[in-house]
């Protein structure tokens, strides 16, 4: 089963109260999408820390209800 995009926005944001979260779906089937998450809480830490931080967020979804997911994250400049 897809998830919608708000399921994804809002697992995200009651993670990472303070992120900026734009997910758009690349193929239209619900499966494949990428966000772009800007967060304080990313500041001084890796990508793959950062990245981590939101696949903690989606509770075990990716690779499962979630297929695809490309991620572009960042502190706030």
């Amino acid at each position: 089963m897809a998830m919608e995009q708000a399921e994804i926005e809002a697992l995200i944001r009651a993670a990472i109260p303070d992120a900026r979260v734009t997910i758009e779906d690349l193929a239209g089937d619900g499966d494949h999408y990428a966000a772009t998450v800007v967060s304080e809480a990313f500041r001084g830490k890796s990508r793959v820390q950062q990245h981590q931080l939101v696949y903690a967020a989606l509770r075990g979804r990716m690779g499962g209800e979630l297929h695809a997911l490309a991620l572009q994250t960042s502190a706030p400049d």
